[in-house]
């Protein structure tokens, strides 16, 4: 009996964390296995040492998917803006890769690139123009008409807010728990 209290006290303090119920807790740690092939931690496989982490837990797992968490039907509007707000600093944070507090040009070609690396009909130059082409745009939202001269030093997270507002973050920024019986009838 010890340890399933323990086991159930340990889920209690996870759903306090993470916003989960049990039941998604549970989806969510089935997943975690299938990822880590049934060990304790998913090994970091991306390639250099940004001030990641070379291996994450389940807690840290649970904690990066809370992020995505559905927005919850009872919240009030303030509680919503709130988890708007969390979840586009979690975005923030992940182009921010030297957490300086802004996401400058060459931050944002990382990611890009790492994004579309993928896409073998995509090269490394049109990755980068797309980059710098966002970088422009966001600059023009951000700072309006620059001088010739002028140089934009970065995304700052006020900026990152005026570039994200009016886009429906909370829904397009979720997880979706599907049924899990019917996800083994499509195998």
């Amino acid at each position: 009996m010890g340890a399933a209290h323990s086991a159930s006290e340990e889920v209690r303090e996870l759903e306090g964390k993470t916003g989960f119920s049990s039941d998604q807790i549970e989806q969510l740690h089935r997943r975690f296995k299938q990822l880590s092939g049934d060990q304790p931690t998913i090994r970091n496989l991306r390639k250099g040492s940004s001030g990641l982490a070379d291996e994450i837990n389940f807690e840290d797992f649970l904690t990066i998917m809370s992020y995505f968490r559905p927005i919850d039907t009872t919240m009030d509007e303030e509680q919503v803006q709130l988890c708007r707000k969390e979840k586009l600093r979690f975005l923030f944070h992940m182009y921010d890769s030297d957490s300086d507090g802004r996401i400058t040009l060459e931050e944002y070609r990382n990611v890009v690139e790492e994004l579309l690396s993928g896409n073998p009909h995509i090269e490394k130059e049109s990755a980068r123009s797309i980059a710098d082409g966002a970088m422009m745009e966001a600059a023009s939202v951000c700072v309006g008409q620059m001088e010739p001269d002028q140089v934009y030093e970065g995304i700052t997270f006020d900026d990152f807010l005026k570039i994200w507002q009016g886009i429906d973050i909370e829904t397009k920024m979720h997880v979706r728990f599907l049924n899990m019986e019917t996800i083994a009838l499509c195998h």
